[in-house]
């Protein structure tokens, strides 16, 4: 369903929450925005936007090693104190980062990193996969895209590998919510034995296009 961006705009004012947690909180409520709240608010998203301004210069760096040597992953998670660092759950929500990190091969940690030349690309494709349709629904169609495109190559936007119905942006928000501290994914690096260096994997619209 479409969502009317005043209503996001509104929830993001109430909860802190992202603009694409608000969005599809919305829209599993059918776009009954105190349900929408409630569902962030039961998930921790809300809870944890109201955290995000909270300096994290505490945290480990962690790293897995997989399939005998052929990939290595390593990952800097931030925290709000050494405390927390230090906390069992803490590590264990790390180690599963870089299990995911190995598995699900991100390449950036949020669709702001992506760069918009990059954007930019995928939007030429899309508009040209869907030429001739009225301009509004072009645009509709385009934006759909783009959010799958982000979903595949920006990790904070990734189905949990181990609960793919869980993004690892609702993952980060319930341990913020049970550690009580802003928690950050800072950076991550992936390497896989005789990979080419800066190599990346097929984007959406290149794997439609091959098809």
């Amino acid at each position: 369903m479409e969502i009317d961006p005043q209503l996001v705009k509104q929830l993001r004012e109430k909860t802190n929450a992202g603009m694409m947690d608000c969005k599809r909180a919305l829209a599993e409520s059918g776009g009954d925005l105190e349900k929408a709240e409630a569902a962030l608010r039961t998930k921790g998203i809300a809870s944890a936007g109201k955290k995000a301004s909270r300096a994290t210069k505490e945290g480990i760096v962690a790293s897995y090693i997989h399939l005998q040597g052929k990939v290595g992953v390593l990952v800097e998670v931030n925290c709000e104190t050494d405390f927390v660092a230090k906390n069992e759950g803490f590590r264990e929500f790390v180690k599963d980062i870089t299990l995911h990190v190995a598995a699900a091969h991100p390449l950036y940690v949020n669709r702001e990193d992506v760069p918009e030349k990059l954007v930019e690309s995928e939007r030429a494709i899309y508009e040209a996969q869907v030429r001739g349709k009225p301009e509004n629904v072009i645009s509709k169609i385009v934006a759909g895209k783009l959010d799958k495109f982000y979903s595949t190559v920006c990790l904070m936007e990734q189905g949990f590998i181990k609960n793919p119905d869980q993004t690892v942006t609702e993952l980060v928000a319930t341990k913020i919510a049970a550690l009580g501290e802003n928690i950050v994914i800072r950076r991550f690096t992936r390497y896989l034995v005789g990979e080419p260096l800066g190599a990346e994997v097929a984007s959406p619209a290149e794997t439609e296009a091959a098809a």
